[in-house]
């Protein structure tokens, strides 16, 4: 178990009303059903526990390494994550957790373990549970990198957070749930990415952060944009265009864009819709920015198109390459 903060392990401060993180040895505290699981646990905490907010791609370096240096040693890794940044940690520990064959199972609660309502038993509980479980044969029934929360299993880089309220607070819109747990856990085999024995685990730890997200809206100012594309310190952009891959036709913002790809700028497609997939050749508005050089980036979430554009350009990937392989799944991210 890897414990990197967030709100299963918060406490309240009595002076400022604030929640703050305590230590892992308390989570095992308030948690004391812990000693009744079948696995047996082992728990690595960083230094200092972090607000999700606050994670960046070195945090995830951190935790890639310590799965690295424990991969042999363990049947399956959890890890406590706060939830804001939770679905971009999995989404990039999808690919630098190059053909894992074990179950690494991100989780975390909307309520501190502390509050007697807290949805952090059930949650971490369930979670080393999925992490040990195996198959008839042995084999773990989950080798990949998911979200455990509120019921459902869901594959890492396709799961969203969708509230900041309810307890049911991460979704998969655009790929099933790889399980759900009730009275027993019922795994969706047919869903889960199948384990392969000659498969060679190989952690990744550079990762190009050098990317921005771009939203369209109607009244988007050509200077912003313009801007954004002729920086320096930007080499690749998230593009979050309407319905199923459109943007507005007005020439000066096609121009821009088209530029900016000859200037070496990778640019990947996304729908701002929940549901749905990237298909530009279907209206002319898409056509336009297939024309100009786009790549689609089909029916991926935001966190996982960013998380494999930066994974990408961090292997020093040339934009060729970055194409290709933006159109391929390589970890299960996009459906084609």
């Amino acid at each position: 178990m890897i414990y990197t903060g967030g709100t299963i392990g918060m406490v309240r401060n009595p002076a400022t009303g604030a929640l703050e993180a305590f230590t892992a040895d308390n989570l095992a505290a308030n948690i004391p059903e812990m000693k009744y699981c079948s696995a047996s646990i082992d728990m690595v905490a960083f230094d200092t526990p972090i607000d999700s907010s606050d994670i960046t791609p070195e945090h995830w370096c951190r935790i890639v390494k310590i799965i690295s240096d424990n991969y042999d040693n363990y049947d399956g890794f959890v890890i406590l994550h706060g939830t804001d940044t939770m679905a971009y940690s999995a989404s990039a520990l999808s690919f630098m957790l190059e053909d894992v064959g074990k179950p690494v199972i991100l989780t975390g609660s909307q309520l501190p373990v502390e509050v007697i309502r807290t949805d952090a038993k059930e949650n971490l509980l369930t979670a080393i549970e999925i992490a040990a479980a195996k198959d008839a044969e042995g084999n773990p029934m989950v080798p990949e990198v998911c979200i455990y929360f509120h019921d459902k299993l869901l594959r890492g880089n396709r799961s969203s957070k969708v509230s900041a309220n309810n307890l049911a607070a991460f979704a998969s819109n655009n790929y099933p749930a790889l399980a759900h747990s009730g009275t027993e856990i019922t795994y969706h085999r047919e869903f889960i990415r199948p384990y392969d024995p000659a498969s060679k685990f190989t952690p990744h730890y550079d990762m190009d952060s050098s990317i921005i997200v771009l939203s369209l809206f109607p009244g988007l100012q050509r200077g912003a944009v313009e801007a954004a594309m002729k920086s320096d310190a930007i080499g690749g952009v998230i593009f979050r265009t309407f319905g199923s891959g459109n943007a507005p036709r007005n020439g000066w913002l096609v121009n821009c864009l088209s530029e900016a790809v000859k200037n070496g700028k990778t640019i990947v497609n996304i729908s701002q819709c929940a549901t749905g997939s990237v298909e530009m050749e279907r209206y002319e508005t898409g056509r336009q920015l297939l024309d100009a050089g786009i790549i689609s980036g089909h029916d991926s979430t935001v966190e996982a198109a960013l998380a494999k554009l930066m994974f990408l350009r961090g292997k020093g990937c040339s934009q060729a390459e970055i194409q290709r392989l933006m159109n391929t799944s390589i970890a299960g991210e996009i459906t084609l």
